[in-house]
């Protein structure tokens, strides 16, 4: 029984210590989430009878190592996987590899001709040391005739000659034989870097096998080294048609492997959170900085307050524009037949949306950003041109879709293409709970709005302790497009939480007057060349030993 025993362990002692197996890994599909990837690889290996390590190159130089999954046949059980990225072994380089074996080959072949030359070369110089030699005894103790001498002349000098210029052909070989050697060494050595320069990452792995041959094993795990963002491209031609937007992927990866020809999925989820159920505990209120209290409660991202400020939005202001007598909502919801759509596959579920491509794409280990197309969207839209002169005396093409959570839109931004031109970019936030999206639609050039001082009708006046400002301003609205317009004007004027400030609005332009937020609203409708000017006037009244820096 003992001697069973120690037989065992010493056949598995035996097979521990045999070469390892080499093999490469190929990536077969990845999933990305918006900070990493879950990696599909497969590979086949061919395992003798008994235990084996097989290392297991082209993986991901970092991965998450509790995620890994080996898949293999039932034959064979894995009794142990660890990852590195400092695997030394004298047999690392792979010799059975087909390419780098037919190199090894042809360097052996070239060394053989190299050392013939060798050695015919050496043996020519041989013989002409011998007879640069010989010639020397004959000319001093020979005591041949003139005519003995002068064929013995002939003879060395014909010979000497001839062996002089096999001595430079075979030398001119041999630098040749030296030019392909040393191509074949540099062919090697690419090779072999090709074996090492996807990743440093290997996985090594203990196996025991009960049938010897090939065996496939699929390999899976997650790596932080890749990562996706949604954008769009919304293009109008006008703003009678739809939006036709293209959804698309920009996928990063730098896991130190290229993904070639791989199926991806693209998914909204994030398989590094915390999955922990919250617990309460008490609550209990302190004091604290009332600005910071603003700031948690106003917490707009940067990005959306320069937008709206460059839309001269308030944020939370209502821009809704609604006409009792006609509507500026064009298109139905439509994909293209022959679009990008028809590979794609959308999954959505209570927590995720995810993409599956058909398509199989390229993704390189560069870090930079890949453009992958998922699908086309004709948006119904109802158009509409906003405008706040007061801080910005351009007009804004705004477009409202109703009913967007049925398109799994998701936070990104969008390049805008407007009659042909692109006029910048637009953020596209789906996260919201009002009823419809607002997508700003960028600049329209071809609506000229001014808001000028009117001189004569503002002035300042002194009464007693107190100082009263006038202020009136005339709003200009021009259309030069070819076709009516429908536009949102807004104004405001100042309000006072000061008992000693007091203002009236002299004159209000036929607005909608919301008292509370001091803020004026028209719905224009302009046709095209018309231009529409309103006037609005306001008094400000206050002590004359104060000042008012914001007015």
């Amino acid at each position: 029984m003992k001697k069973a025993l120690l037989l065992t362990l010493l056949i598995s002692a035996i097979s521990f210590a045999q070469k390892p197996i080499f093999t490469s890994a190929k990536v077969k599909s990845a999933t990305v989430y918006f900070n990493a990837a879950e990696l599909q690889q497969t590979t086949t290996v061919n395992l003798p009878l008994g235990t084996s390590e097989i290392v297991i190159k082209n993986v991901a130089d970092y991965l998450n190592e509790n995620t890994i999954q080996i898949g293999a046949p039932s034959s064979v059980t894995v009794l142990s996987v660890q990852f590195t990225q400092n695997y030394i072994s004298e047999y690392e380089i792979d010799e059975s590899n087909p390419a780098i074996k037919k190199v090894r080959d042809s360097i052996t072949l070239v060394q053989k001709e190299i050392k013939k030359i060798q050695i015919e070369t050496y043996s020519h110089q041989q013989t002409i040391g011998l007879l640069d030699n010989n010639q020397t005894v004959a000319g001093a103790n020979s005591g041949l005739s003139v005519t003995e001498l002068i064929k013995l002349v002939d003879y060395y000098k014909a010979k000497r000659t001839e062996l002089d210029n096999a001595v430079v052909s075979l030398q001119e070989k041999e630098a040749k034989w030296n030019l392909k050697l040393k191509a074949l060494n540099d062919k090697l050595e690419i090779n072999t870097k090709k074996e090492e320069k996807s990743s440093q990452g290997k996985l090594v792995l203990q196996v025991m096998n009960e049938i010897a041959g090939n065996v496939n094993l699929d390999i899976n795990y997650i790596t932080n080294s890749a990562t996706w963002n949604p954008f769009y491209d919304l293009r109008v031609d006008n703003v009678k048609d739809p939006i036709n937007m293209m959804y698309k992927a920009q996928v990063t990866q730098n896991s130190g492997i290229d993904w070639k020809k791989v199926k991806l999925t693209l998914s909204s989820g994030n398989p590094n959170q915390n999955n922990q159920a919250p617990i309460l505990s008490s609550w209990f209120l302190r004091y604290g900085n009332p600005y910071d209290k603003y700031m948690y409660e106003n917490k707009y991202s940067v990005t959306n307050q320069l937008q709206v400020r460059a839309a001269g939005i308030k944020v939370g202001e209502d821009l809704s524009l609604k006409f009792r007598d006609t509507t500026a909502s064009y298109g139905i919801d439509e994909f293209n037949d022959n679009s990008i759509s028809n590979y794609t596959s959308i999954n959505e579920n209570q927590l995720i949306v995810s993409f599956d491509i058909d398509i199989p794409y390229d993704i390189l280990s560069n870090g930079k950003a890949h453009s992958v197309a998922l699908k086309e969207i004709k948006l119904p839209a109802t158009y509409k041109y906003y405008a706040a002169p007061r801080v910005d005396k351009e007009a804004f093409l705004l477009a409202e879709i109703n009913d967007y959570s049925k398109y799994n839109l998701l936070p990104g931004e969008a390049n805008i293409i407007f009659e042909g031109l692109y006029v910048g970019k637009t953020t596209i936030n789906p996260n919201q709970t009002a009823d419809t999206l607002n997508l700003s639609m960028g600049r329209d050039k071809k609506i000229n709005i001014k808001r000028e001082k009117v001189v004569d009708k503002s002035g300042t006046k002194f009464l007693s302790s107190y100082k009263e400002q006038t202020f009136t301003y005339d709003l200009t609205v021009r259309n030069n497009k070819k076709e009516e317009i429908f536009m949102l004007l807004k104004d405001q004027y100042p309000l006072s939480t000061d008992k000693e400030v007091t203002i009236e609005l002299l004159e209000d332009g036929k607005a909608k007057v919301n008292t509370e937020t001091g803020i004026l609203t028209w719905e224009l409708k302009l046709a095209p060349n018309e231009t529409k000017k309103i006037r609005i006037s306001y008094k400000v009244k206050y002590p004359k030993d104060k000042v008012i820096d914001n007015l």
